[in-house]
């Protein structure tokens, strides 16, 4: 990747479902190590973005390009060997396995021993597990969920499986995560304990953050920069405080600017 250059480029893409426009022509940048909040009301089309960015849909018009390599048209397994994880706006995870095995799943794009390598290669294929299950050991012990680590997934709490959802992408080891909706549904304190998690992983790791969230108090806390959509179009981006004050945002998604001011 070229010095000074987006880590991430969105130019033009566009999705239609039928007749209807879920994302219109959005070109966006991102930075290596910043984070990028996506606001907008419901069926703005940020979900889509992100499905387009990951992989899950594949644009209609317009171009993606990572660390100056085009993925528009990348299933989802080759751009996560790129570096790019998401989390879901429903929680995707195995509810019957435990914690530790569905962080486990979350290295599988580096794992290099199939399972013909576990038979013949047995030596080999052992090492290499342990070598993940130390990686995911570091999570559990970040994460907080030590003496959760032999829990179904399914017994935990909202806000505990959300956290076991983050590290599952964050097993890949990514050098961009996307988050969608991370904090949909938490209480207030499951929201703080979030949000921390997530500027602990843009500071100690470095890893770019492109986040979808309806809580503007956490959108304005910890982004540094906001792109708007209102449907399927860019409408406002830029800094926090600027986006804020816009009077297109206002109207589209904030209703009046005395409920942004109480939302920040």
């Amino acid at each position: 990747m070229a010095a000074g250059a987006a880590q991430l480029r969105v130019e033009g893409v566009a999705k239609q479902f039928g007749g209807v426009t879920a994302v219109d022509e959005v070109s966006l940048e991102v930075q290596q190590g910043e984070i990028l909040s996506v606001i907008g009301p419901n069926g703005a089309g940020k979900t889509s973005l992100l499905n387009m960015v990951s992989g899950f849909y594949r644009p209609d018009r317009g171009r993606i390009a990572f660390e100056g390599e085009d993925i528009t048209n990348l299933p989802p397994s080759r751009i996560a060997e790129r570096g790019i994880a998401r989390t879901f706006q429903n929680i995707a995870l195995f509810k019957g396995m435990t914690v530790l095995d569905n962080l486990m799943l979350g290295r599988h794009v580096r794992m290099k021993s199939g399972v013909f390598a576990s038979f013949v290669y047995w030596g080999l294929a052992q090492k290499e597990e342990m070598a993940h299950r130390e990686k995911v050991e570091d999570l559990i012990e970040f994460l907080k969920l030590e003496d959760l680590r032999k829990q179904p997934t399914g017994a935990l709490s909202y806000g505990l499986q959300k956290r076991v959802e983050l590290g599952r992408a964050l097993a890949l080891e990514p050098k961009a995560l996307l988050l969608d909706e991370p904090m949909g549904g938490m209480n207030q304190e499951e929201k703080e304990d979030m949000a921390r998690y997530v500027l602990d992983v843009n500071e100690e790791r470095g890893t770019t953050i492109i986040l979808i969230e309806h809580d503007m108090g956490v959108v304005m806390d910890i982004s540094k920069r906001v792109v708007v959509l209102d449907r399927g179009r860019v409408i406002a981006a830029g800094e926090p405080k600027s986006v804020q004050a816009n009077p297109e945002v206002i109207r589209a998604y904030l209703g009046t600017k005395h409920a942004i001011r109480k939302a920040a």
